[in-house]
């Protein structure tokens, strides 16, 4: 594997470091600003996104980043840790409802407007999208001149981790809602797409196994590829178990213990379009407006849509 023969490793370790240090950093101070005006954000979510960070930070700086410039199997440690790892842990972390919670009204408003309107936003975020961005992007990576090509400029090695990160947090909140999430699918559309991108990373670790990118040694190309289907497959495992548990928890019965004994209780509240009112109380809890503040503001743009004149 070729080295950056222009460029300090450390000064590029560093630059792909801040990043991730900012994001730290603004977290932190989302906290501490939510928590004076609201109620404690959860602990269990500041820890998963502070280790969300801790995985992106030791794949783009220290031993690991020295070394996956010349070894291929702790390049590809580097991969499990930034594409799938950290995006995982951030995930969870549900940065975007924190922001909603931090910034005022009118601004959570507005940026929330702009989540369920953008098509760009919706097209991207889209299952089977992410999935063409993050495994596709794989693909292109390990089969192609793309690999060697990167460790000989530095612009194009910042670029495709970059891709690798955000690529995998993409994939990751498009696969299980635990943030604002303006475009929803269904737990079997998810599942379908989620066992084909599965299936095209493991396809990929076997060919990588016996066809190593170029420039790489049989034995590191044999031990990279285990790392990655072996690791990937760990990852993997806990992202479907998550969604399998909201799965269970969306559709499970309620027990109730009333004066006739245990009973089971599946009613729920719907809107006559079908809307689970509950579960708008839910996702808009830690957004910056109540339930009746979505209401009102809906009906003033229903009434707004109302007035305008239709064109002849």
């Amino acid at each position: 594997m070729h080295t950056h023969e222009q460029y300090s490793a450390a000064s590029l370790q560093i630059f792909l470091a801040i990043p991730f240090i900012l994001l730290f950093v603004l977290y932190i101070l989302a906290v501490v600003l939510s928590n004076r005006k609201k109620k404690a954000w959860p602990t269990y979510r500041i820890i998963a996104w502070n280790l969300g960070i801790l995985c992106a930070m030791l794949a783009v700086i220290g031993p690991i980043a020295d070394l996956a410039h010349t070894n291929f199997s702790a390049h590809m440690v580097g991969h499990v840790l930034l594409g799938m790892l950290a995006p995982l842990f951030m995930a969870l972390g549900a940065p975007v409802t924190l922001l909603l919670r931090t910034i005022s009204i009118p601004t959570a408003r507005k940026l929330t407007k702009t989540l369920r309107s953008s098509r760009s936003i919706h097209f991207v975020q889209h299952p089977i999208t992410a999935s063409l961005l993050n495994i596709g992007g794989l693909w292109m990576l390990y089969t192609t001149g793309l690999f060697p090509m990167m460790h000989e400029n530095m612009l194009l090695y910042v670029v495709v981790h970059v891709h690798i990160f955000l690529a995998g947090y993409v994939f990751t909140i498009s696969i299980i809602y635990v943030d604002v999430t303006p475009l929803r699918k269904s737990y079997l559309y998810r599942t379908v797409v989620f066992l084909l991108a599965l299936a095209g990373h493991s396809v990929l670790a076997k060919y990588i196994y016996a066809t190593p990118p170029n420039g790489i040694p049989l034995d590191q190309g044999e031990l990279g590829s285990m790392i990655m289907y072996y690791g990937g497959d760990t990852v993997e495992v806990g992202l479907i178990s998550i969604m399998f548990y909201q799965w269970y928890k969306k559709s499970r019965p309620i027990f109730s213990n009333g004066k006739e004994g245990f009973a089971i209780n599946n009613t729920k509240k719907f809107t006559v379009v079908g809307t689970d009112i509950e579960e708008v109380k839910r996702l808009n809890a830690n957004a910056g407006m109540s339930y009746r503040e979505i209401n009102e503001w809906f009906a003033k743009q229903q009434s707004k849509a109302n007035t305008v004149p239709k064109k002849r």
